[in-house]
């Protein structure tokens, strides 16, 4: 049997993700936001530790993205095409400034298998954001000064998230808007009776992304809401107030994992 992920299979195509490399390429609306510390705190994996410089403090982000492996998977769209809503909270690994991400949805079960393999916590979900294209007029915004776009992220039919952004000017300097790190938990539970509170897998894991290019970044002001959904926990990070708003373009290549800590050991 052959493949990287589910489902193994005699020729080794049929799996939702072939192996490492990945590489990504997508458009981000995101809002910075702040909540309640308790809160943040309540959802951070031991071995981190809120971050004492600017606690509660996080990131919404709606991507669209578009993917490819090691052979044009873009030409594909239905496959290589998904959106995605994620948050961040701002953490320490030790001394080291992180984003934790507690809650990540997407509408493609290919990239909902990336996910896992990569400890990203994603569950199904739908997820929209405003479009520009450059010919103008009073369907599309402009990327630009007073540009405004708006975003959504619903789950099981129930709207978990909405953002709204307004453009005021470009920034040069992406760096302080993406400088930390993403700290997952990668975690695989036992069915085994007896075993349900013993994982096979339970690890702190960072992020490795090569060869990241961020362009056209726009910043400006935001607004952003969790409205409480059934079966959901989102909304138990009150959005107490809104920072920064952005808009940009981002692309990376997946092919590693750092290990932080293997908890099973």
């Amino acid at each position: 049997m052959q493949g990287y992920t589910y489902p193994l299979s005699p020729r080794g195509v049929a799996n939702l993700a072939p192996a490492p490399p990945w590489h990504y390429a997508g458009t981000a609306i995101g809002v910075e936001f702040f909540t309640d510390p308790a809160a943040a705190q309540a959802t951070l994996p031991e071995g981190l530790t809120l971050d004492p410089e600017s606690p509660g403090r996080g990131l919404a982000m709606f991507v669209d993205w578009q993917y490819t492996a090691s052979g044009q998977e873009y030409l594909d769209p239905a496959r290589s095409q998904y959106r995605e809503f994620f948050v961040t909270l701002d953490a320490r690994w030790n001394d080291t400034p992180v984003a934790w991400c507690p809650y990540i949805y997407v509408d493609n079960d290919a990239a909902l298998a990336r996910g896992w393999v990569q400890g990203f916590p994603k569950k199904l979900g739908t997820v929209h954001q405003t479009r520009a294209y450059p010919i103008g007029g009073p369907a599309t915004p402009v990327v630009g000064p007073s540009g405004q776009f708006g975003a959504t992220a619903s789950a099981v039919g129930q709207r978990i998230a909405e953002a709204q952004v307004t453009l005021r000017q470009q920034l040069k300097d992406p760096t302080a808007l993406l400088r930390r790190p993403v700290v997952n938990l990668r975690h695989f539970p036992r069915l085994a009776a007896g075993e349900h509170n013993q994982p096979a897998v339970h690890e702190l894991v960072m992020a490795v992304l090569d060869d990241v290019q961020v362009a056209d970044v726009w910043i400006g002001t935001g607004t952003l809401a969790f409205p409480p959904a059934r079966g959901e926990e989102l909304a138990d990070l009150p959005v107490i107030r809104t920072g920064m708003g952005f808009r940009l373009s981002l692309g990376y290549t997946v092919r590693d994992l750092k290990t932080l800590t293997d908890y099973t050991r």
